[in-house]
């Protein structure tokens, strides 16, 4: 009996002891690594808002610096408790590769959304068109940025897929050009006494902005007649109410003129057979 004690006594001392100051070793480097870690994030938290980043930026950025430290932290304290490192890197390239071949759309989707927030091409309240919607940017997520569209509906669209293609951003300059068409008939008015009306009337359509000053042009020469663009300058948010403004002046005074467009003329074809 005295034997059995004697080496259990032994066993504890060359086995157990040294297993469990490894263990308390390795709970103590792991919680000065996680405060390490998160004095690091916090530093890098604060650079990044000096230097006026996107918030959702920062947030993949502290997140990916997060992970990868905290990774690289439980790499070295299993070897600080004597397990094999090496296959364990292994496993986790492998596994990497296994989740980048699964999630290969979803990781599409991240590093594309990790573009738009550094080459800012819209950002959060911007109206713009892309990937076939139009609506105002809610929201640039992980993986999709949410949009609203003029008819309050809410539409997600994969980051992948917005940043493939072509991208309009109506709201990234102070103003924006607004163009309505009048088709005209040759000979139906004085065409030089209407673009100065439609100049004058325009002008004081509600938040038209007086530079660049309201222009009336020819813009096409038709068989039936001119064609005049209209154009006038307003703020990219009151598009919409500035073009139905201007549509009603237009009418107004094509009304105040007395003037109607006519049935559409068909004229006969010079292929045409005599019966």
């Amino acid at each position: 009996m005295d034997a059995i004690v004697v080496q259990l006594k032994s066993l504890a001392l060359t086995e157990a002891l040294p297993l469990l100051l490894k263990a308390v070793g390795a709970l103590v480097v792991w919680f000065l690594g996680r405060t390490v870690i998160g004095g690091f994030r916090k530093v890098l938290d604060m650079g990044l808002q000096r230097r006026q980043l996107d918030a959702t930026l920062i947030r993949y950025i502290g997140s990916l610096f997060t992970g990868s430290l905290t990774l690289l932290l439980m790499i070295g304290i299993l070897g600080l408790m004597g397990v094999e490192t090496t296959s364990f890197a292994a496993l986790i390239a492998a596994a990497g590769i296994a989740i980048g071949a699964a999630w290969a759309g979803l990781l599409a989707n991240f590093a594309a959304g990790v573009f738009l927030l550094v080459l800012r091409p819209f950002r959060v309240g911007e109206e713009i068109s892309a990937a076939g919607v139009v609506g105002v940017v809610q929201e640039i997520g992980l993986f999709a940025t949410t949009l609203d569209t003029g008819d309050n509906l809410r539409i997600s669209v994969g980051n992948n897929q917005l940043f493939g293609g072509n991208i309009i951003n109506y709201s990234h300059h102070p103003h924006r050009k607004l163009t309505v068409k009048v088709p005209l008939v040759h000979g139906a008015a004085d065409l030089r006494l209407l673009m100065r009306a439609f100049v004058e009337r325009v002008a004081v359509v509600p938040d038209v902005q007086e530079q660049p000053a309201p222009a009336v042009e020819v813009a096409e020469f038709t068989l039936t007649g001119p064609v005049l663009a209209v154009s006038v300058y307003c703020k990219p948010t009151q598009f919409n109410q500035v073009q139905a403004g201007v549509c009603e002046a237009v009418a107004e005074m094509l009304q105040a003129a007395g003037y109607t467009l006519p049935a559409a003329q068909t004229f006969p074809s010079p292929y045409a057979k005599a019966g």
